[in-house]
């Protein structure tokens, strides 16, 4: 009789400790309250009526999610950063900043508008549009940087 195969399966990975974790906690929440504030500041510059469409919100979103690409591009296949300014930056600072709550009640505040078809329209435009900016945004990132590249 033979001895069952066995598995290899990974290390298990302690999480970190409190104080670990500290530093990427208060670059995240820092960050997050540059965005936020950042989004705030844009919705009262470019105002939307209640009954109308959404555009800030849609702008920022794609705005955001286009400086992601380009971010994402920069710190992982250009440079080397400290450890923190991904957390800060790209979790805190555009996550703070794109918004998907907003989106949200903007699609309800739609829909129970009577204005369902636009609702609807914004649904599928918005992650379109966000996941277009990224595409779009990285690649152009990758080919403008590719001939600095030594």
């Amino acid at each position: 009789m033979t001895a069952p195969e066995e598995r290899l399966l990974p290390p298990v990975r302690r999480p970190a400790s409190r104080r670990a974790q500290a530093p990427v906690v208060a670059a995240v929440s820092v960050g997050g309250g540059v965005g936020a504030t950042a989004r705030y500041a844009a919705s009262l510059w470019w105002t939307t009526p209640p009954e109308g469409f959404p555009w800030t919100t849609l702008w920022v979103n794609i705005a955001g999610c286009a400086v992601i690409g380009v971010f994402m591009v920069v710190i992982t296949e250009t440079r080397t950063v400290h450890p923190l300014v991904r957390p800060f930056f790209g979790t805190g600072v555009l996550g703070g900043f794109t918004t998907f709550s907003t989106y949200a009640v903007d699609i309800r505040g739609l829909v129970d508008g009577g204005q369902a078809g636009t609702g609807l329209a914004y649904l599928a435009a918005t992650p379109l549009a966000a996941l277009t900016a990224v595409w779009l945004a990285a690649g152009t990132t990758r080919r403008a940087l590719k001939g600095r590249q030594p």
